[in-house]
């Protein structure tokens, strides 16, 4: 199917995304191009909200969403439609941009990273010492930090291990992006298959995980809740969220990895 170029600006806005996306690569238009970005731009936002804790001490939101425009824009010049689903496709992009652009940043610093293993050990002395789950001033106060020190600390590991997770999927984008297609969109028969294994690979190792891991995770990853709502739904501290968050994450790296290396 053709298209005839748009006029003007006005026309442009007026065309369907997947409209733009065919006019796009007939013509290679710049203003077509940045009319899909602006269209998508509300993802980078969404997904650099989700990621602060990973940049905040050293970028603002401003500075990883332009980031993540000039990121988009390429996708954009990358993109084949024949491969499945732009969204997904996007999203892994500008994730991977942020873990590249935090990477650069040596955004864990050593002294940071003693901090989070002292909190790990502390919370756990302090476990088998007052027979439950410490209160996070009580951690704190454990340890010489403030509330803010420690809060601050236990964000970045909580993230850290999530972001771990995530470089894995990066250094597989591929597989990880023919995942997200759907049935109807699949590629070939190769993609399909690759999709149906990784799927169940996933699957596998979330049904492993206790009963509150996947909690965890649900409501984490899926609901966009914060610890500390995730404490209130499950009766426990900040603390015990983030132990828990961790050892799944763990867990699931580990079978993941495994998968990835066959």
């Amino acid at each position: 199917m053709s298209y005839a170029a748009p006029e003007d600006f006005n026309e442009l806005t007026e065309l369907s995304t997947e409209e733009l996306f065919q006019n796009f690569l007939q013509t290679r238009r710049e203003d077509v191009k940045w009319e899909i970005v602006l269209r998508y731009s509300g993802m980078i936002k969404s997904i650099a909200l989700r990621l602060q804790d990973v940049y905040a001490n050293f970028a603002q939101l401003d500075d990883i969403i332009h980031e993540g425009l000039i990121t988009l824009a390429d996708t954009v010049e990358k993109f084949d439609p024949q491969k499945g689903s732009f969204s997904s496709y996007a999203s892994i992009r500008i994730r991977g941009m942020i873990i590249d652009y935090a990477k650069k940043q040596d955004w864990v610093a050593s002294s940071v990273r003693k901090r989070v293993q002292k909190i790990e050990q502390a919370t756990q002395e302090l476990t088998n010492s007052l027979g439950r789950d410490p209160s996070e001033q009580e951690v704190a106060d454990y340890l010489n930090l403030t509330l803010a020190q420690y809060r601050r600390a236990l964000a970045i590991s909580f993230t850290h291990n999530m972001i771990s997770l995530e470089e894995l999927w990066e250094k597989n984008r591929s597989s990880w992006a023919t995942a997200a297609i759907s049935r109807e969109t699949a590629a070939n028969p190769e993609d399909e298959l690759q999709r149906s294994e990784l799927i169940q690979q996933l699957t596998a190792a979330i049904e492993s995980l206790d009963k509150n891991e996947q909690l965890v995770l649900s409501l984490y990853h899926e609901q966009d809740l914060k610890r500390v709502d995730i404490a209130a739904v499950l009766g426990v501290s900040p603390v015990r969220v983030s132990q828990i968050h961790t050892k799944a994450l763990h867990k699931l790296k580990e079978k993941l990895s495994a998968y990835l290396r066959e």
